[in-house]
């Protein structure tokens, strides 16, 4: 924390987007309205696998209950604090709460990762291995699935916050960026940067590299299974669903591989914002419209869940009603 004259980094100054008053007040109507809609959207999904009972006996279905609530902490580990800097005009950041912040985006995002490998490798055994597809992936070995996710993305980048936020800074204490993003950082690091910088690296390559490769690799043979089958129906219904799968992934690693590449500097910065804003606000968004969208049965479990509030609704306005009827009743007062 400490700088070369001495004193401690307190806090940083978020740069965000510099705009003019109009268009900060546009996108913060935007992203606002964005944010609420991505929490919606995903919370309704929650509910569905937990009440509905056919779904959340589901492997696909429980993957994706846990997927939807990591997209809403996703975009509310970065979504709540920009639309709070477009609205203060400050961007003060305190140095703990910068961290806490780069943890948990870090951990999270890495925890996208593990969670499209599982959707993958679930969507592998039920296409390539049919009959051993309900003894692999039981509710248990889902569940154990979904847990190693968690524990797995949030223990990857401890080493690397740690060791980044115990070096020194040299100032200006002025991070380039909306968030708390490792590159701006470490560009305020003093020499020498020793292994911080190598171990982040490191991470970013086996994390998102190693996990890419393995979605390929199972959506390529899921393909490849599928161009066999002679089942003309199932073939085209599986091939849908795995597009949609693919365009989830594309909508990931499209943007995180892209904001590595772009070389930094101080006209790439603007384009890495864009591209950093996209994947944290905009993919959380279009995700849950992708996976359920035209997915028919979600929407047999939104009906189910519909009719059982209505004929709860009812049950309950009756009930009202015959209370009334009965406190009206001249037999049924207390003298």
């Amino acid at each position: 924390m400490e700088l070369v004259n001495g004193t401690r980094v307190q806090e940083f100054i978020l740069l965000g987007f510099e705009l003019g008053q109009q268009k900060r007040l546009l996108l913060l109507i935007f992203f606002g309205i964005l944010y609420v809609l991505t929490l919606a959207e995903n919370l309704t999904i929650i509910i569905l696998v937990v009440l509905d009972t056919h779904l959340a006996r589901l492997p696909m279905y429980i993957l994706l209950g846990n997927f939807s609530w990591l997209e809403a902490c996703y975009v509310s580990a970065t979504v709540p604090r920009m639309l709070f800097d477009l609205a203060s005009l400050r961007g003060i950041i305190s140095f703990h709460v910068c961290f806490l912040q780069f943890y948990i985006f870090f951990s999270l995002g890495t925890t996208e990762c593990f969670f499209l490998s599982s959707m993958a490798l679930d969507r592998y055994l039920a296409i390539c291995h049919p009959l051993r597809y309900p003894q692999i992936m039981s509710p248990n070995s889902c569940y154990a699935l979904v847990t190693g996710c968690w524990v797995l993305g949030f223990l990857v980048y401890v080493i690397p916050v740690i060791l980044i936020s115990k070096m020194s800074f040299c100032g200006p204490n002025i991070i380039d960026h909306f968030l708390c993003d490792p590159g701006p950082i470490l560009s305020l690091a003093c020499p020498p940067l020793e292994n911080a910088p190598v171990i982040q690296t490191i991470m970013n390559v086996v994390v998102c590299l190693g996990n890419m490769f393995f979605v390929v690799l199972s959506y390529g043979a899921v393909i490849l299974t599928l161009l066999k089958t002679s089942d003309q129906g199932n073939r085209m219904k599986s091939f849908s669903t795995i597009s949609f799968h693919l365009v989830v992934v594309a909508l990931f690693y499209g943007p995180v591989a892209g904001s590595y590449v772009v070389p930094v500097g101080e006209s790439e910065m603007k384009v890495i914002k864009v591209i950093t804003l996209f994947y944290t606000a905009v993919t959380p968004f279009l995700n849950p419209m992708i996976y359920c969208l035209r997915n028919d049965q979600v929407k047999e479990a939104l009906g189910r869940l519909w009719r059982r509030r209505t004929i709860f609704l009812k049950r309950s306005v009756t009930a009202q009603k015959e209370k009334k009827t009965g406190e009206g009743h001249p037999t049924s007062r207390q003298h």
